[in-house]
């Protein structure tokens, strides 16, 4: 059943998955690319990581996941329900992941996400695959807000956002569970014209 809208969505569906999935240039030699079934190693290695798996409970088991879930993304992007992306160097090393997901294309909001594998932290890969990610979804796409949120005892993922223009705009109690029980979570958002 179609919704009945009383104003235009914000974004025309099709916009998405009629092109294909870019890849977006980032600041310091990165770009942000569609995952590749050669990265699944580099990607289960990353959920191997302690810091990536105290912030993420779901976590694959097996390079053969991997590649299932690589399928998955690139269905978000036909389907519009998100985008994935590997952070890379020019070179194609892979640093990390961010993506866009919770596609609302009537209200023209989205949600973001990233980790960066420990050799890439404290370099400003994250900083600078978000503010990438941040001015296509907003300026090229049309996406009116993004939100991003994290623990409230993640740090560094609060530095990130705060260093790429998401402001803080409160904490969500009880919102998400972690392998040491639930945590607050902080909600941060960028709006178009920030």
């Amino acid at each position: 059943m179609t919704r009945a809208l009383s104003t235009p969505p914000v974004i025309t569906a099709g916009l998405l998955a009629n092109s294909p999935q870019p890849v977006l240039p980032a600041t310091g030699g990165l770009q942000l690319r569609p995952w590749e079934k050669s990265n699944a190693p580099a990607f289960l290695s990353a959920y191997r990581d302690g810091e990536i798996r105290r912030w993420h409970t779901r976590r694959p088991s097996s390079q053969a996941q991997v590649r299932e879930w690589f399928d998955a993304y690139r269905q978000d992007w036909k389907r519009e329900k998100g985008g994935h992306w590997a952070i890379t160097r020019d070179s194609g090393e892979v640093l990390g992941r961010i993506a866009l997901r919770g596609l609302d294309f009537d209200d023209g909001i989205a949600g973001v996400a990233y980790w960066v594998l420990p050799a890439a932290r404290g370099a400003g890969v994250a900083s600078r695959a978000l503010a990438a990610l941040t001015a296509w979804a907003l300026n090229e796409i049309g996406f009116h807000r993004l939100e991003l949120d994290h623990s409230t005892r993640n740090h560094p993922s609060c530095r990130v956002a705060t260093k790429s223009g998401y402001l803080l705009e409160g904490t969500k109690r009880s919102a998400a569970v972690h392998d040491d029980g639930l945590h607050d979570m902080h909600l941060h958002a960028r709006i178009r014209g920030d």
